[in-house]
């Protein structure tokens, strides 16, 4: 039928003469001037839905959103792997990551079969202990504070069929990700209980550490606390099953406004 239709068209155009054409392209074009808007509207971005009414929210977001968006993708990406990976995989993750500093896999008696790169530059201080129960194949996180500076490792298992035979662990220097933040010295991740990464930020670990992050993240996963006589905004991240805290400087301690609703 289309083949038809384009043969009629070019007859039409033979027997008719310019005019025909003419009236033709009018036609068509009249025509794909009316239902253009219907069959391919034009993109329009709702600016409005984007905006915050609170200067701390909006600060917080533009800090983190570089840094947060490579997080979540490496997250799946480990996530969704439930077998052996092989090196086409371990490729792949090198080239979409390249802060990551380590990728770890082991049998299931934890004997470490492959480990790249093989000489690394920080050298792990302690065992990495993954507790959990396999079965609910959830990611679990391990954190190892060197003299160097502390690894964030996300594991989890991979089985062959349904049977459990191994880990895999991949590891990451946290401060490696605030690079990507546009302003990296106003942000900081806080593992709550054991310490806060940074790139210069002006903070007190010490205090920031001593508040109650385990109550305070049973019911709330954001916002604002007062430590000394500085104000942070804060916004939590799940890494599995594992918090981890998103935190700056509030820009106006008194504002009011949104936020977000998880």
């Amino acid at each position: 039928m289309k083949y038809l239709f384009l043969s009629l068209i070019a007859a039409l155009m033979v027997l008719g003469g310019c005019s025909m054409w003419d009236s033709t392209a009018k036609y068509t074009k009249d025509s794909w001037e009316t239902t253009r808007d219907f069959v391919d509207p034009p993109p329009e971005i709702d600016t409005d839905s984007y905006q915050f009414s609170n200067p701390n929210q909006e600060k917080l977001a533009k800090l983190i959103s570089p840094v947060d968006g490579p997080l979540t993708s490496l997250i799946r990406y480990v996530d969704n792997t439930d077998t052996l990976p092989g090196i086409d995989w371990l490729d792949l993750l090198r080239a979409r990551f390249p802060w990551v500093n380590r990728v770890i896999v082991t049998d299931e008696e934890g004997t470490i079969m492959l480990m790249q790169p093989e000489l690394p530059v920080k050298k792990i201080t302690k065992p990495l202990v993954f507790e959990g129960v396999w079965r609910k194949i959830k990611l679990l996180t391990v954190v190892d504070y060197s003299d160097l500076g502390a690894e964030l490792y996300i594991g989890r298992p991979y089985f062959e069929d349904v049977t459990f035979r191994g880990l895999i662990g991949v590891g990451f220097d946290p401060r490696s990700l605030l690079r990507l933040s546009p302003d990296p010295k106003e942000l900081i991740i806080i593992h709550p209980g054991k310490g806060i990464w940074s790139l210069g930020a002006d903070v007190d670990e010490e205090a920031i550490l001593a508040v109650e992050w385990e109550e305070i993240l049973k019911n709330k996963v954001e916002g604002q606390i007062k430590v000394g006589n500085r104000y942070y905004t804060w916004l939590t991240r799940y890494v599995g099953e594992d918090q981890y805290v998103y935190a700056t400087q509030s820009a106006d301690p008194n504002a009011e406004g949104s936020w977000w609703l998880f």
